[in-house]
């Protein structure tokens, strides 16, 4: 052998010995094999080495040490070596590795991703069907039944989807935080959705990060996008979980004490040696998927995204899913997807797991955290209703095979006492990866047996998807569920419902008692026999001990070519709508504009866009208008979707005195209080002001997504530089907003406020927009500005 093939073989093994990263030393014949992101894109590679280079060109320019966060947000910045990094205020410019959209948003987003006129999308990108699918009297009577009504919805997605090269998950495949987890997420990938609780994928170690529908097309677009640079919340875990105690406690804890918007502009971090420890109650195998419970509901107090470290647990998960290849490339470069040693935290929560009691949360929001065990006194005390009427388990946060083996394990006990659910008791599995597993496992029947109602795997009550029939609406009445929100009337639209939100377990356990007062872990139950008797605090196996059942394949693959592919879109259609540009700003100030209604207290974007029987027109942009703002309650006079019309001085429908100032030319603003469009993704909460004449949106302070939408679509979110300027507007006033003309990054804008007795006074407005969202303004929206540039560059 000659001397230098016997060099190169010797710095080889010497490399290998020495623990080197081979391609240091001999990239020829050091290549890794190349490992495809999930098996429905064999073509589209993990690139853990670019993440490793950004990191590091990083870590040199900011000479600290980095959380696992900064790693992975940074590892995938545009121009790691000049992009200016400071957290809490300066935009990043990212490239993210796919995206994924719910059918409800996906088809605003594909809209206008069609008006962009780009003939594919530029990163892997799929469509999950689970948000158009009423739970009503069963899982397979309510698919085909969805399968009917939305027959024109689903066909233009899965037509979309096959011309620009995006994969289609069918109606029955399951929610979309569950398949990402089952298939995309995983460690280090940086993934959006156009759907809030796009974080439960963190649960993988990946940074998901929930969008709008606009941030979506720019992504798929092959445009960097923006982010403001996110602060870190570190949560440091300690002690062990036992007994009752559940991670959706650690959840609900830290919503407690950051409430629905502590975590604005920040990723929540879970660190310390609790994270290991989740696993002690026998949860070891699918410590991921208890891990993305937590970060699911991080959305829940607005943070950006939450994240765990890789571990041990993620890799027998990515294993279990199929995705072994996935894990041992994660090994070699675990370095990075953890934090470094001595990272430094914006915020430090600490959490005793060990001392961690049971929750439950609520009503009305999701932050008003109590003890399961003082939950009863407390209600009785407030005049909440304490006899349980309905309990529901499953959504995207809880409806994981372990959720429901847990839950199974509680009703195995009551039917061996001869006891039913009191409450009447609904079960949405995540996936039909996890029903069929269920099914021939035997979870499915003994949730039957006691009582239970197996629905579609889909989102179903969670959302409003609920055709429910026990109460009349303005029922006074408490439900429980193991879901991720509970605003008012959000389940049911009935806005009498006390909605609690607690772990499936906790929630089986109460449906069973069938009251509030009812604590599982001392208090005891009467059975069949009249024997009393208390529930054991449930166990289960992490993971099936046979594979798991995929049940029926649900996927549609992009062909290679969809170019030759017809997408229809109806113009006499009720459901769907091509879009229309939005005017460009005229260059002048906003003069004298009429207030639509100055909203009191909490408006979420199920306020300003209601979900439920109104997901039917999430397509049709003119349509989905006539929701906008009606759950909000009107200050002038306490009630919801009651405004006056300024010109005709009639009390009417919001959507309607919109519609009627658009008619004369009119243009209106929106007061609004703290955290603004707190809640879901939804654009539908942006587009539809902004279709009916609306300007400027001035509020206290924004909820993180709902903010960006609204620059997104060409509107003004300002935010008062003086709190208790809020007070100072009433919705009799006309405001106008001056020196639009030198709109600038950080310089605030002055609004005049004019009195219907003549007089004025004039406040300062703050905003966050930076020079590339201002141009979004300016053109009237950003889709207008990507056209613009795109026609420049041709």
């Amino acid at each position: 052998m000659s001397p230098v093939p016997m060099l190169i073989l010797f710095l080889f093994q010497h490399a290998l010995n020495s623990g080197i990263r081979c391609y240091h030393v001999a990239p020829v014949l050091c290549q890794r094999a190349k490992v495809a992101m999930s098996h429905f894109e064999p073509n589209e590679y993990i690139n853990y080495e670019k993440l490793e280079k950004n990191i590091n060109i990083v870590r040199k320019r900011l000479d600290r040490p980095l959380t696992l966060s900064e790693k992975i947000v940074y590892g995938h910045l545009d121009d790691p070596a000049k992009q200016e990094i400071e957290r809490g205020k300066t935009y990043l410019r990212l490239r993210p590795d796919r995206v994924a959209m719910q059918d409800a948003t996906a088809q605003m987003a594909m809209l206008q991703f069609i008006s962009s006129g780009l003939p594919k999308v530029a990163v892997p990108s799929t469509i999950h069907c689970d948000h158009l699918i009423e739970a009503q009297s069963g899982g397979e009577k309510d698919l085909r039944r969805a399968k009917d009504i939305n027959q024109e919805v689903y066909n233009f997605l899965a037509t979309a989807g096959a011309k620009y090269g995006v994969g289609f998950w069918k109606p029955g495949s399951g929610i979309i935080h569950q398949i990402i987890l089952e298939n995309y997420s995983y460690p280090g990938v940086m993934l959006i959705g156009t759907d809030s609780h796009t974080p439960n994928g963190g649960g993988l170690g990946g940074i998901c990060i929930g969008v709008g529908g606009a941030d979506a097309v720019d992504v798929m677009a092959g445009i960097p996008w923006e982010l403001k640079c996110p602060k870190v919340i570190g949560v440091k875990l300690t002690g062990k979980l036992s007994g009752w105690s559940s991670p959706k406690d650690v959840i609900l804890k830290v919503a407690g004490i950051l409430t629905v918007k502590g975590g604005t502009g920040a990723i929540i971090e879970y660190h310390g040696p609790g994270v290991d420890s989740i696993s002690c109650t026998g949860w070891e195998g699918n410590q991921a998927r208890r891990m993305a419970t937590i970060c699911n509901m991080g959305a829940e107090i607005g943070a950006t995204t939450s994240i765990f470290p890789y571990n041990a647990r993620m890799k027998k998960y990515l294993g279990k899913t199929g995705r072994a290849d996935i894990a041992a490339l994660a090994d070699e470069f675990q370095q990075h997807l953890v934090p470094d040693s001595g990272c430094q935290y914006d915020q430090v929560i600490e959490i005793n797991l060990s001392e961690l009691k049971p929750h439950i949360n609520g009503p009305f929001t999701p932050d008003l955290a109590h003890p399961v065990s003082d939950i009863g006194a407390v209600a009785e005390k407030e005049g909440w209703p304490v006899d349980i009427r309905v309990g529901l388990i499953g959504s995207c946060t809880n409806s994981s095979y372990e959720d429901m083996g847990r839950s199974a394990a509680v009703a195995k006990q009551a039917l061996a006492h001869g006891l039913k659910c009191k409450s009447k008791f609904t079960i949405t599995p995540g996936s039909e990866q996890i029903r069929a597993t269920i099914e021939r496992d035997g979870y499915a029947q003994i949730l039957r047996d006691v009582g239970g109602l197996v629905l579609a795997n889909a989102c179903g009550p969670c959302i409003g998807q609920w055709d429910r029939k026990d109460i009349k609406k303005g029922e006074k009445n408490t439900i429980v569920t193991s879901y991720n929100r509970n605003f008012t009337g959000r389940n049911d639209a009935n806005p009498e419902t006390h909605a609690f939100v607690t772990s499936p377990e906790i929630v089986t356990a109460l449906s069973i008692a069938g009251t509030l007062k009812f604590n599982p872990e001392t208090d005891y139950l009467t059975g069949a026999d009249g024997k009393k008797f208390k529930l054991e605090a449930p166990d289960a196996d992490e993971l099936p001990k046979l594979e798991f059942d995929p049940g029926q394949d649900t996927y549609q693959y992009p062909p290679k070519d969809g170019s030759g592919q017809h997408v229809d879109v109806s113009p006499t259609s009720q459901r769907l709508q091509l879009l229309e540009p939005f005017d460009k700003w005229d260059g002048k100030d906003l003069e004298d504009m009429l207030i639509l209604i100055k909203v009191k207290g909490k408006c979420t974007t199920d306020h300003i866009s209601a979900a439920g029987p109104w997901l039917k027109f999430r397509g049709h942009l003119d349509n989905i208008s006539n929701n906008l703002l009606i759950g909000a309650i009107n200050i002038e006079n306490g009630k919801a979707n009651s405004v006056r019309n300024a010109l005709t001085q009639e009390f009417g429908p919001v959507p309607d005195t919109a519609r009627y100032y658009k008619k004369m030319g009119v243009k209106w603003a929106v007061i609004g209080d703290e955290n603004y469009g707190e809640g879901s993704s939804r654009e539908h909460a942006a587009l539809e002001p902004r279709h009916l004449g609306g300007r400027v949106i001035i509020t206290k302070s924004f909820a993180r997504i709902h903010e960006t939408n609204l620059k997104k679509q060409g509107l003004l979110p300002l935010t008062f530089a003086d709190p208790a300027d809020y007070n100072k507007i009433h919705p009799v006033d006309k405001l106008s907003i001056v020196g639009l003309a030198d709109f600038a990054p950080g310089k605030p804008l002055k609004c005049i406020i004019k009195h219907p007795n003549g007089s004025q006074e004039t406040i300062m407005l703050n905003h966050t927009f930076n020079e590339s969202q201002i141009e979004w303004f300016q053109a009237g929206s950003a889709l207008n500005r990507m056209k613009e540039l795109q026609q420049k560059s041709s």
